[in-house]
């Protein structure tokens, strides 16, 4: 009891990125790819409190769900307070990780809530008719192909994707509110608009606690001996993901490699144009 008084040791869990976004070189924020890390966090200390610093724009509802789901497993289990930071931005997905803490906190200068489902994408319809060039796909159900990028748009494929966004909406709502409860302070329509305000203003909005960071309130709550102690999360740098990547093609055909990699390269370009996306929305 003495050392724990002395040196008390706070696991702080990072989150940082977009989420469900997996490729070898760009590995995601996923349940898959958190954890051996959230299981770690809530094992290290006898401290009974775990930090989660939060850095993301959002992305897959399922993961987010999945992830925030799993940290209040385990916070139940071990009877530990959860304690969330904001950095840059948790909106969406992002502000969904953070209805985990049982305090969520941000700096003055994040950006915070976007409690709201988007889909996007392109028509290539009109372009393909100018070049000459004709669309032919098969389906074995009528709606296999619904809202295909080359094919026009039909109003019963759109009103299918609104009422799935209306499900996954309904969903997230419905977290917060358990999660933030009489917190709340303004009125559906304003707080579940999609919109993403500042920390000061998402500490009005009931949506976080207050405007602070990890080390002030761990001192506050535990002494200026406090220890931070990060856990990995995703270990290893660049060349162990070129060494990921690589790992599949192996036992193949050098032929068969030659095709592949390129592939999978290919899969983490169009992987980070969508990250770079998802965070610009926040003028990041």
């Amino acid at each position: 009891m003495l050392l724990f008084s002395r040196k008390p040791k706070v696991p702080v869990l990072r989150l940082t990125g977009t989420i469900g976004m997996v490729t070898p070189l760009r590995p995601g924020l996923s349940l898959a790819t958190l954890s051996a890390a959230i299981d770690k966090a809530f094992a290290w200390s006898k401290v009974p409190a775990v930090a989660l610093v939060i850095n993301s724009p959002g992305g897959s509802a399922v993961q987010s769900h999945l992830i925030y789901r799993r940290i209040r497993q385990l916070a139940a289990e071990k009877e530990k307070k959860v304690y969330v930071f904001c950095e840059d931005v948790a909106a969406s997905g992002g502000y969904f990780l953070a209805l985990s803490g049982d305090e969520i906190n941000a700096d003055p200068s994040s950006i915070v809530g976007s409690i709201g489902v988007v889909s996007s994408g392109f028509g290539f319809d009109k372009a393909i008719a100018k070049l000459g060039i004709d669309r032919r796909v098969y389906t074995a159900g009528p709606s296999k192909a619904q809202l295909d990028p080359f094919l026009p748009e039909k109003s019963e494929d759109i009103e299918r994707l609104r009422a799935l966004q209306r499900d996954v909406h309904d969903a997230f709502i419905a977290v917060v509110k358990e999660r933030r409860g009489q917190k709340l302070q303004a009125p559906d329509h304003e707080l579940f608009s999609g919109a993403f305000w500042s920390g000061p203003r998402a500490v009005e909005l009931g949506l976080i606690d207050g405007l602070t960071d990890v080390h002030t309130r761990m001192r506050e709550l535990f002494g200026d001996n406090v220890r931070i102690q990060n856990v990995p999360v995703q270990p290893g740098g660049l060349l162990s993901r070129l060494r990921r990547v690589a790992a599949p093609y192996r036992l193949a055909s050098r032929e068969q490699a030659a095709d592949a990699l390129p592939m999978s390269l290919a899969d983490d370009f169009l992987s980070a144009i969508e990250t770079r996306a998802l965070w610009s929305r926040f003028g990041l």
